[in-house]
């Protein structure tokens, strides 16, 4: 898969009725070798954590992801401080490229919370939100990441 390719699925996946997040993590379940099952265990974190617009589901689709390929499940400290910078990174590069990682402000809400019943994705749906593009952009981020050349 390219980085294009992982853009478009991701953009694909939304489209077809996944979520944010969902949507960045269902793009590398295989690669990263875990059981599609777990796109449903990143359902939560769309719309900002259950529509609470808070973190962009897809910069939490980058995060489970990270997590998946280099998560520790011992409490080592070194490991945490690691992964937090790394996921920090990865956080950066979607907030350099559209000014926040906060759902509600890429969305231009007044207000945070939301309710929890999803929307109806129709054609108006699609028009006036970025989610597919965000989705798309979120892919290629982890993409990049996961294919940049190991330091020396």
């Amino acid at each position: 898969m390219t980085r294009e390719e992982a853009g478009a699925r991701a953009r694909e996946n939304f489209f077809s009725g996944l979520n944010c997040s969902q949507s960045v993590v269902a793009v590398f379940a295989e690669e990263l070798g875990f059981d599609k099952r777990m796109v449903a265990v990143a359902q939560p974190f769309g719309g900002g954590m259950c529509r609470m617009r808070e973190v962009c589901g897809t910069v939490s689709g980058m995060m489970f992801c990270l997590g998946m390929k280099e998560g520790a499940c011992d409490g080592d400290k070194k490991k945490k401080d690691e992964i937090y910078a790394k996921g920090q990174k990865l956080a950066d590069a979607f907030k350099k490229a559209n000014g926040s990682i906060i759902c509600g402000e890429l969305l231009g809400l007044k207000q945070k919370g939301d309710s929890p019943v999803s929307s109806e994705r129709t054609a108006e749906y699609y028009k006036k939100r970025p989610c597919p593009e965000l989705c798309a952009l979120a892919a290629q981020i982890l993409w990049d990441y996961l294919n940049a050349p190991p330091l020396p």
